[in-house]
């Protein structure tokens, strides 16, 4: 039953790294490349790294060492993603041409290198794709 439990982890973990490696190839600009590649990746070897505890349940350190592993990429992958992405498109990296909505337009200054939370606060607030959808008063939201 072990046995069977592995070989269908293993899979299914094999294919996420297949689906990562070819969602390189398929998706057309950076940040979905980067998307794709760390989220079924991560997957991936999150499902290796059960396997293996898995598969030596009497062998305490290689649990350990499993468990620790797959906290860690929990824990670092999203942000070394979120990190790589942010520094693409502060250093101009193009967005494909099918992309709908850019969130981060007009809110970052180059000059000063702040990221803006408040669309309110938009560098030139005549090109924020915001004004029309930021109410001036709390008497409009209502």
């Amino acid at each position: 039953m072990i046995n069977v439990i592995l070989a269908i982890l293993s899979t299914v973990g094999a294919l996420a790294i297949l689906f990562a490696s070819i969602g390189i190839l398929r998706m057309p600009d950076f940040y979905l490349r980067l998307s794709v590649t760390v989220k079924a990746s991560s997957l991936g070897v999150g499902l290796f790294l059960i396997c293996a505890a898995i598969m030596f349940p009497g062998d305490a350190s290689v649990t350990t060492k499993s468990i620790a592993i797959l906290f860690f990429l929990i824990i670092t992958a999203p942000i070394a993603a979120h990190m790589i992405g942010r520094t693409a498109y502060f250093t101009g990296t193009p967005l494909w041409k099918g992309t709908v909505v850019d969130e981060l337009d007009g809110m970052y200054n180059k000059e000063t290198h702040e990221l803006l939370s408040d669309p309110k606060d938009a560098i030139d607030k005549s090109t924020s794709p915001y004004n029309d959808q930021i109410a001036d008063t709390e008497e409009e939201t209502k």
